[in-house]
Formats: structure tokens, C-alpha cells, sequence
């Protein structure tokens, strides 16, 4: 049973901050989730990149500070946590497919982690970068926490690895379907897991709202390939710079 007093204490928390930030993100969204769905899930409609785009409009036309607009809107960002652990259960339920499978997706976590950090690099010296900005670009197909947490590891810059990985994520959950069609790839966990592979957070959420199988090997992909890019990308750096 919930304690009413949890929930008064939420409710105050509530009350005493700006709601109006924590309506404009869900309203942003629910718009942008209500066109994404009228144009059959096209794909340039992805509504994580249309209501960061709605967000940041009204806040650059008011002239509105950052700090300001997410002291009203980190209830949200609250709970990111439960909802990535929430993953857990239908990978769970999954478990004897995810198994089935397990050849193939070692093999493709190992290529795709491993073929996302020399591209990157690859590009990035091509354009001759500075060396800190290419730290902070490396870790950018993982999720936000664990590229963060690379980034300040190898050199890098936590804030700037945080920005490029959710564009990473909004532009692979965008035009992976074209790819896809465009490759003949019909097996919805292999969709899955090279969206969760290369695009994170953003691609497992696009996946789970294509297909459940897809959604489970989404979640698989996110969370093997930030392990193996936290284990291989230091030992790349030590050996190139």
C-alpha cells in the first residue's frame, strides 16, 4: 500500500516548483507521440526528437535559462532510473529466445561496439579535431549515464559526450528503419538489437514501439554494449594517444 504520507510530501514537492515545465515536457511530448502516430510511425517524426525541438523553441523564444526550465521538469528526469531497471522484466520473460540467439548477438555486439569507436575516431582525426573534443566523442553509442562516465574517464567532456549521445540516439532511431528496409532486414530482433546497439535509450524506446521482441533485444543491445565500450574503449585510448 502506498504511504499517503509519500505521496503529500510528492504532492508539496510538486506545488512548491514550477508545474508549468513539467506540463510543457509531457504536453510536448503527447503532441509530438499524436503526429508521430497519425503519419503511421514515419520515421523523421521520432516524438523524442519533436518535443526536444518544441522544448527548445519556447525556451530560446522567452529567453528562459536552461537551470530554470529543468528545476520544474526533473520529476521526470527521476525517473529515468526505475524505468531503465524496468527493462529487466521483459528481457526476463524473454530469456530463452535472448539465449537462442546468444551466437549472434556476441558477434554483433562485439563488431558493432568495436566498428563505432574507429569510425568515430576515423572522422574525427580525418577533420583533425583536438583531442579532447575526440574523447568526448567516442563513447557516443552508449547510453547517456555510462558515456558520461567514459568520457570523464578517458579525458573527455561529460556535458558534450552527453549532447552528442542523445543526437547519436534521436538520428539512429530516426533513419534506422530506412536502413533496415533499405537492407531487407525483416527479423524484428535484429532490428531490435542494432537500434539498442547504436542508438541507446532513444532506439530501445523505438523499438518497443514497433515490436515487443524487438523492444527485449533493443534493451539487450543498450546494456551489453555499454559493458563492452567501458571495457575496450580505455584500453583503445591507452593504445592510440
Amino acid at each position: 500500500m502506498i504511504d499517503q504520507q509519500k505521496l503529500y510530501e510528492i504532492w508539496v514537492y510538486l506545488q512548491a516548483e514550477p508545474l508549468f515545465w513539467l506540463t510543457l515536457t509531457i504536453g510536448s511530448y503527447l503532441i509530438a507521440d499524436y503526429f508521430y502516430r497519425r503519419s503511421n510511425l514515419f520515421p523523421l517524426l521520432n516524438p523524442v526528437a519533436i518535443s526536444v525541438l518544441i522544448v527548445s523553441v519556447i525556451l530560446l523564444t522567452f529567453d528562459i535559462q536552461y537551470e530554470r526550465y529543468f528545476d520544474g521538469a526533473k520529476f521526470i528526469h527521476f525517473l529515468l532510473g526505475p524505468a531503465t531497471v524496468a527493462l529487466a522484466i521483459p528481457i526476463y520473460k524473454k530469456w530463452d529466445l535472448i539465449l537462442s540467439n546468444s551466437r549472434a548477438i556476441f558477434i554483433s555486439l562485439i563488431i558493432g561496439s568495436v566498428f563505432a569507436i574507429f569510425i568515430t575516431y576515423g572522422l574525427s582525426s580525418y577533420f583533425e579535431l583536438q583531442q579532447e573534443l575526440i574523447l568526448s566523442l567516442l563513447p557516443r553509442s552508449v547510453t547517456a549515464p555510462i558515456a558520461m562516465g567514459i568520457s570523464e574517464l578517458i579525458g573527455g567532456i561529460p556535458s558534450l559526450t552527453a549532447i552528442i549521445t542523445i543526437i547519436t540516439g534521436i538520428i539512429g532511431a530516426s533513419l534506422g528503419i530506412f536502413v533496415f528496409d533499405l537492407m531487407n532486414l525483416k527479423k524484428m530482433e535484429a532490428r531490435g538489437f542494432s537500434l539498442g546497439l547504436a542508438s541507446h535509450g532513444v532506439g530501445t524506446a523505438r523499438a518497443m514501439s514497433r515490436d515487443a521482441n524487438a523492444g527485449v533485444f533493443a534493451a539487450v543491445g543498450m546494456g551489453l554494449s555499454g559493458l563492452v565500450t567501458s571495457l575496450i574503449l580505455p584500453l583503445f585510448i591507452k593504445f592510440i594517444f
